[in-house]
């Protein structure tokens, strides 16, 4: 890794917007997701009064059909329900050119499902062909993210852009248009922290990007070239003495960053080579990571250091963990539901397993690409054909329900997103609001 061309310069500092103006009242809040995996990136909702059975005719508010396919998750903010899809390229095998692709930015009312507004982006440079793994997850797996002011979407080599919330354009800043080794494209999410918007631009220019949200422009940027093979969402993370970390895993190594300046300010060594496509959770005192290629592990290292804290600093490596989905850490105990249909729990203070039970998801290959998610001691875990699995955060298996919308047979491989009652997730064709049943469901026209 060129650790000696991290490079970073001091932030402008500026109110959070959260503090901003909104249309909300501050004390509603809380409801919203504003980002990938919610609004500090762990997964875990407030929430307390969440369906946890739903299908074509139960607990169904309304589903919208989407203009194309997408592997990104909804976000909420308000009243608004806001996520991305593409289409022109890659939505059926050899159907269409590389430069026909375009993005599709949609803002849609959880009220009814009517969409308020949508975007179309033509691609700024060419994207990776539609082979191989990309097929997997296709050209709109990065979630977007809100502060209640802007809409930020990362749409690779096309860039970060930013729109206001009646969906005029702001503003676009490219962040490289490389490809990596793999040709998988782009999968990161950006994050919010203080005024910038943070993006792993791994694939598109091996490096980390700060930009300013108001404009654009770049704050600071930090290179490595082991973020060739990091698709995973970095989170800012809060310690002791509410010191701030900007976490993320490249293969062979956990980084700990100052996310004002992009200054690495330690990393430790792991036993995770090859891609790397979870994202890394966190509590006060440590950061576990995941993933790897061929062997799939984990390891859990001691945060706050300095240098290179591999000796002194590194908890415990594990073989076992999730290849894709991003696990969800409760108390003691990891879980997550792995790319083969295993629901997985972990002991965070050891990486021993508790327990790793086949679940019979139906499909073949990787079964599970969402990350798992938490709210009132339950988990959810969408799995890509086999419906959504809701079990208990403890560390005995119990499944409470499986949940799938017969009508709907595209993938399903988005995170879903909890907030004001209501589970809001995601499929190629569809964008679905669930929760407990008021009254009939209503499916909006295109």
């Amino acid at each position: 890794m060129q650790r000696n061309t991290m490079i970073g310069c001091l932030a402008f500092l500026l109110l959070p917007a959260l503090c901003a103006v909104t249309t909300r009242k501050s004390t509603l809040l809380a409801d919203n997701w504003p980002q990938f995996r919610g609004p500090d990136g762990a997964g875990i909702s407030a929430e307390k009064d969440l369906p946890a059975q739903w299908s074509d005719t139960v607990n169904l508010k309304w589903k919208t059909p989407l203009p194309g396919p997408g592997s990104s998750s909804p976000i909420v903010w308000g009243d608004r329900v806001i996520v991305t899809c593409y289409s022109g390229y890659g939505v059926e095998k050899d159907a269409g050119e590389p430069g026909q692709l375009q993005r599709h930015l949609l803002c849609v009312s959880r009220k009814d499902g009517t969409i308020l507004w949508q975007q179309a982006v033509d691609s700024a440079a060419k994207e990776d062909r539609y082979n191989g793994y990309i097929t997997e997850h296709g050209y709109a797996s990065n979630t977007p993210a809100t502060d209640g002011l802007r809409v930020y979407a990362f749409f690779g080599k096309t860039g970060v852009m930013a729109f206001d919330m009646e969906g005029k354009k702001l503003w676009q800043t490219s962040v490289g248009i490389m490809s990596g080794n793999r040709r998988w494209g782009s999968a990161a999410s950006p994050i919010l922290y203080k005024d910038m918007v943070i993006v792993n631009a791994g694939d598109e220019d091996r490096t980390i990007y700060a930009l300013d949200k108001a404009t654009g422009k770049v704050t600071w940027k930090a290179h490595g070239d082991q973020l060739d093979s990091a698709y995973g969402t970095p989170i800012v993370a809060t310690g002791e003495g509410d010191q701030r970390e900007l976490l993320l895993a490249v293969p062979g190594e956990i980084w700990g960053l100052n996310p004002d300046t992009g200054k690495l300010v330690w990393w430790a060594q792991s036993r995770l080579d090859g891609n790397i496509c979870p994202g890394v959770v966190a509590d006060k005192d440590n950061v576990y990571a995941f993933g790897g290629f061929p062997k799939t592990g984990s390891a859990a290292v001691r945060r706050k250091g300095q240098g290179d804290v591999t000796g002194t600093h590194l908890l415990w490596t594990a073989d076992k963990g999730p290849y894709v989905p991003t696990p969800v850490l409760n108390g003691w105990y990891l879980y997550w539901l792995d790319d083969l249909g295993k629901a997985c729990c972990m002991e965070a203070s050891t990486g021993k397993m508790i327990f790793k039970e086949s679940l019979q998801i139906p499909g073949r290959g990787k079964l599970v690409y969402a990350g798992t998610v938490m709210a009132n001691e339950q988990l959810y875990s969408v799995t890509r054909s086999g419906g959504t699995v809701v079990w208990a955060a403890r560390p005995e298996f119990k499944e409470i329900a499986r949940n799938q919308f017969p009508s709907d047979t595209s993938d399903f491989n988005a995170v879903v997103a909890l907030s004001g009652g209501a589970v809001f997730l995601r499929s190629n064709k569809f964008l679905y609001c669930v929760e407990t049943a008021r009254s009939a469901p209503v499916e909006k026209p295109r």
